[in-house]
């Protein structure tokens, strides 16, 4: 079977797999800043022999198209390659290069992932039937992200489906995971600052008490999730910060400022949420006699994966990847910029664990220690493969007829 035969160049190709990995993680380059990973990416599919490659898609993306030598979809498969502005402390051989800026989600790790299945699949264009688009996208960490702008640009114009995976460190190496439905949430931010009247600390009555008021309305806030919120519905809210004066123990403080993090999947209750916060802190503060702005920033929507094409991939990876745990997990409350491209398209976005507790390969992602089980990368490009298998090789005959009835 030429699965099989996809499987073992894959093997084979491991070991560069690697390096790539390595040499991304030694150079890495934060959100709307990856101009020597863009480079690098696009020079190695055109090594590859890619003639059909895209650059700055979106304002930053790499696209490269693999076309069939029969009629059939065409089916798109996304990595992001941007890093984080964390100083590492990993201690590894390949650490960063570049002070201050990390690797420290695994975004190293998907494109490597995702370069190894284009260098494999391009030997093997003859026997497809439909095309391939590779969706290497900028700034998935920062907002607004590269995932809307690609998705703006047409990216999936002429997309049937689209896949995606995520490297997941804190679990444990040998299992795939997926989750249907709503996945991951919509990640909002906010920041408030209140405006009171400052003073000495011995006589209040001439103040207008910045502190006060904030404390009122990180208190009432909180009456959002558990007074407002339909209990059967997933909501978060956290104040992360409250800071106000300069550390005085006898003036107070004339103004305070709150931020923090809107966590939903529901798009009402995101609606909700949004407008009880700006009309409850502005009858907070107008009692009293402060001012206030409130500043609430739409992050990146909810992840929905969509049912069908859930379906087909934990069918696919159940009976492929029998040397892997494929297990259904919990929607979680993390953000994703896949999200846009899942709007726009039916498609899904699962997991590959990546941690080594023997290897202390344990930190979670956005930490300065963050590593991955670099076999990992491996597994991915296999899963791709089953996708593959599934839309384009086995398209015309009767094991994809066997597996279509199946979710039917």
């Amino acid at each position: 079977m030429l699965i099989n035969q996809l499987e073992e160049e894959l093997n084979k190709c491991y070991p560069t797999t690697v390096k790539w990995r390595r040499h991304l993680h030694q150079h890495p380059e934060p959100s709307f800043e990856e101009w020597q990973t863009r480079r690098f990416i696009a020079d190695k599919l055109r090594a590859f022999g890619y003639t059909e490659v895209e650059e700055n898609v979106g304002g930053g993306g790499v696209v490269a198209y693999l076309r069939g030598s029969e009629i059939g979809p065409t089916i798109a498969f996304r990595a992001d390659f941007d890093a984080l502005r964390i100083e590492e402390q990993t201690g590894l051989p390949f650490a960063s290069q570049n002070q201050g800026v990390m690797h420290a989600c695994g975004h190293d790790g998907h494109t490597a992932t995702l370069l190894s299945l284009a260098k494999v699949m391009k030997g093997h264009e003859e026997e497809l039937a439909g095309s391939i688009k590779f969706i290497f996208q900028h700034a998935e960490e920062v907002l607004p992200g590269g995932g809307k702008a690609m998705v703006d640009a047409g990216v999936l114009a002429d997309v049937e489906a689209v896949y995606g995976l995520h490297l997941r460190s804190p679990l444990e190496f040998g299992t795939v995971s997926y989750c249907s439905g709503y996945a991951m949430a919509a990640a909002d931010f906010f920041d408030i600052t209140i405006q009171g009247k400052g003073g000495h600390a011995a006589y209040p009555n001439g103040t207008v008490d910045s502190v006060v008021v904030a404390s009122h309305v990180v208190n009432q806030l909180q009456t959002i999730i558990s007074r407002n919120k339909d209990p059967k519905k997933a909501g978060v809210l956290t104040v992360s910060t409250l800071k106000a004066g300069d550390g005085a123990h006898n003036v107070i403080a004339d103004k305070a400022s709150i931020k923090g993090t809107v966590r939903t999947f529901d798009p009402e209750l995101r609606d909700l949420i949004e407008g009880k916060m700006k009309t409850m802190t502005e009858s907070i503060c107008d009692a009293h006699d402060a001012t206030c702005e409130v500043n609430y920033i739409r992050g990146y929507p909810a992840l929905f994966n969509h049912e069908k094409e859930t379906a087909l991939i934990q069918m696919l990876f159940e009976t492929n990847r029998t040397d892997m745990t494929v297990e259904s997990i919990p929607l979680r409350m993390g953000g994703e910029d896949f999200a846009y491209y899942l709007q726009e398209k039916p498609g899904s976005f699962f997991f590959v664990h990546s941690g080594n507790k023997a290897k202390g390969i344990i930190y979670p992602h956005h930490h300065p220690k963050f590593d991955f089980d670099e076999r990992a990368m491996l597994v991915g490009a296999k899963c791709f493969v089953d996708i593959i298998d599934h839309y384009l090789l086995s398209g015309v005959g009767a094991a994809a007829e066997t597996k279509t009835a199946a979710l039917d």
